[in-house]
């Protein structure tokens, strides 16, 4: 048995959202974006998958009920960034089993101001009695050093990450739902005021409100276009925090993955990677080996990235359309899903296979979290 994405909703992502506003609106309503496009009601789910930061006091049952949902398989992640790969593994092998016929995987947070800091200063446990007292605010200074790191490691240079962030800005522009889709130039990119040297404004993802969905089920077959799922996989505390950061937990079995999946990263059209920082979005191409272990990597950003002959996170990525607290990993799917199934509108690129990556949970220096996925185009 085969499980195919067949449906993808998104609420609007905004910076300011309306007063009033709440997680359960904007989750809701990226669910029921996701149900229509699939042509389906929610008396048709009979499973339901939920990641939030900002869903307390309620849990995903109550969301459930909320909606009207009446289930055989219920799931919350709290994943952050890998919740996405991390509920759809387990969704699949749920479709497979039989637990249910009909998922919806959900992600999405309100992130005004206030649920912003509040975030940031009680992550978790070593967020509040390490990092929170310090002279800095939230990951940035841990990815500063990390992004330094890099740079003296490979040879990169700001203008190399510059080059991904005005690529992903310019597949921005093609994506109405985008917070940020103005032209950026190189002149701009360096220019930005410094958040943490040498991380500038536009290295930095930009906290938005917004959600994401999508529908799955066992393969239809019933000739509509649909994102068929080769491969799920996931890595946790990989490194148990020891290591230098410059690598994360796909690499330990992307080999597997792409085995699995039946083609190799050299196949692939489309890479959705978790891209809270451009070094991070260096990381996992080369954890993933679409970037290969023999290519200069500043001479792959501006030959294949910074050209867009290898689209990268073509909804503009987090760094442009904005991250949405734990619907960050979620983003790369539902995009990567709508390029494969062709409705990704004026943005729209050629994909048969599409690779996604999800990082997440930064629990003291780096990611603890890592999921690879494998989508392929079928009618």
């Amino acid at each position: 048995m085969t499980v195919s994405i067949i449906g993808t909703g998104q609420s609007p992502y905004t910076r300011h959202p309306a007063p009033g506003t709440t997680t359960s609106q904007v989750m809701a309503h990226a669910v029921r974006s996701a149900l229509q496009e699939a042509g389906l009601k929610p008396g048709d789910v009979d499973g339901f998958a939920v990641s939030s930061f900002t869903l307390n006091p309620d849990h995903a049952i109550d969301l459930a009920w909320r909606m009207g949902l009446r289930l055989t398989w219920l799931m919350q992640d709290t994943n952050g960034g890998a919740s996405a790969g991390g509920m759809l593994q387990h969704a699949v092998r749920a479709i497979e089993a039989g637990d249910a016929k009909v998922i919806v995987l959900a992600a999405g947070d309100l992130m005004d101001g206030p649920a912003f800091s509040q975030l940031v200063a009680s992550y978790n446990r070593a967020t509040q009695d390490h990092l929170a007292p310090l002279p800095m605010k939230g990951p940035n200074g841990l990815f500063a050093m990390l992004t330094t790191r890099q740079m003296e490691t490979l040879g990169l240079t700001r203008e190399d990450y510059g080059n991904i962030a005005i690529a992903q800005r310019e597949w921005a522009a093609g994506n109405p739902d985008a917070v940020y889709r103005k032209v950026l130039t190189m002149d701009e990119y360096l220019g930005a005021p410094m958040v943490a040297s040498p991380l500038g404004r536009y290295d930095c993802v930009p906290p938005v409100t917004g959600a994401d969905a999508v529908v799955l089920v066992a393969d239809p077959n019933s000739g509509s276009p649909r994102a068929k799922v080769l491969t799920v996989r996931a890595s946790y505390n990989a490194d148990q925090q020891a290591g230098d950061g410059l690598s994360t937990g796909l690499r330990t079995f992307a080999s597997a993955g792409w085995e699995e999946s039946g083609i190799g990263p050299d196949e692939v059209g489309l890479a959705c990677v978790y891209d809270d920082y451009p070094a991070m979005v260096v990381a996992q191409l080369a954890d993933l080996g679409v970037l290969p272990a023999e290519d200069d990597p500043a001479n792959f950003i501006k030959r294949r990235i910074a050209t867009r002959e290898l689209p990268v996170n073509t909804s503009g990525g987090q760094l442009s359309a904005g991250q949405a607290g734990a619907a960050g990993g979620m983003h790369g799917l539902v995009e990567a899903a709508r390029q494969i199934m062709g409705t990704a509108g004026a943005r729209q690129v050629s994909a048969r296979h599409a690779v996604i990556s999800g990082y997440g949970m930064v629990l003291y220096r780096y990611g603890a979290c890592a999921t690879m996925t494998v989508l392929e185009a079928a009618k």
